[in-house]
């Protein structure tokens, strides 16, 4: 900054120090010194792009944020349900409601449970809403007859999807770098596009919510359709300008929901 004749804000700059609890409790007094003697205390939790961040990544204060907000758009629609159709009611919910939900939910990704259930309790209030069901009716044949997802399969849906883009077009390659296709020498991965699992280098539960682990465990289990090569070899795909695979974006999205979807709904 100084080297750019920039001087910092101090009013509008925040430092969170991100680590494990046990790793955060080993640190005392942490600041950052700043030229003219400005100094930056840890904050406990920071705002990036739209999305809450605390010192673990339990994405606790995010989800209380997402919630709040919901929950006051869930009693707006309420008041006015029965002014609406189902159709026009439904799809308030989708505007106002999932956009918030899934807004960057790929960072839900292996939440703890308690986490997740949360956010589905946001979309079971909101199905609620829209059908005017009852509060203690079961609410699994409501989200299955209004074709939503269930949090875990949404959150899987952007990992996919943002797996099938990287692939297809190799971009961006900070994530592309990060997949490696199996190689086609193997029988059971010679007519599909298969994706290593990396090396498993540490045994933290939070390794799991990467993109590196678990991108390759959710893709390698679609299914073969779904990973159809474009042509037999998937190195001379790699190599040009080649789609790597089979499916349009389109196809492949349409595809992969209804996959999904009998996960969510498996009767």
């Amino acid at each position: 900054m100084s080297a750019n004749l920039l001087s910092l804000n101090q009013s509008k700059s925040e430092f969170l120090l991100i680590g494990l609890p046990k790793q955060l409790s080993k640190v005392s007094d942490a600041a950052l010194l700043m030229p003219s003697n400005v100094t930056i205390t840890p904050s406990d939790s920071a705002r990036n792009l739209g999305v809450i961040f605390d010192s673990s990544l339990t994405m606790s204060d995010h989800i209380s944020s997402v919630s709040k907000s919901c929950f006051m758009a869930i009693r707006d629609l309420r008041r006015i349900r029965n002014t609406l159709d189902s159709t026009t009611a439904k799809t308030i919910a989708t505007s106002l409601i999932h956009s918030k939900v899934d807004y960057c939910n790929s960072l839900f990704l292996n939440l703890p449970r308690c986490q997740l259930d949360r956010l589905q309790l946001i979309l079971n209030s909101a199905a609620r809403a829209v059908s005017q069901t009852p509060r203690f009716t079961h609410i699994s044949p409501v989200l299955k007859s209004l074709h939503w997802l269930k949090i875990d399969q949404r959150i899987h849906y952007k990992i996919i999807s943002i797996t099938y883009k990287t692939l297809q077009s190799r971009n961006p390659s900070y994530l592309h770098d990060l997949l490696q296709i199996q190689s086609d020498t193997r029988t059971r991965s010679s007519t599909t596009v298969t994706l290593k699992r990396p090396t498993v280098s540490s045994r933290l539960r939070i390794t799991d919510r990467s993109f590196t682990h678990t991108a390759p465990v959710l893709w390698n289990a679609l299914s073969k359709e779904l990973r159809q090569p474009a042509i037999h070899s998937t190195h001379a795909c790699q190599s040009g300008s080649t789609p790597l695979l089979d499916l349009s974006t389109s196809q492949f999205h349409s595809k992969l929901k209804t996959h999904l979807f009998h996960k969510s709904f498996p009767t």
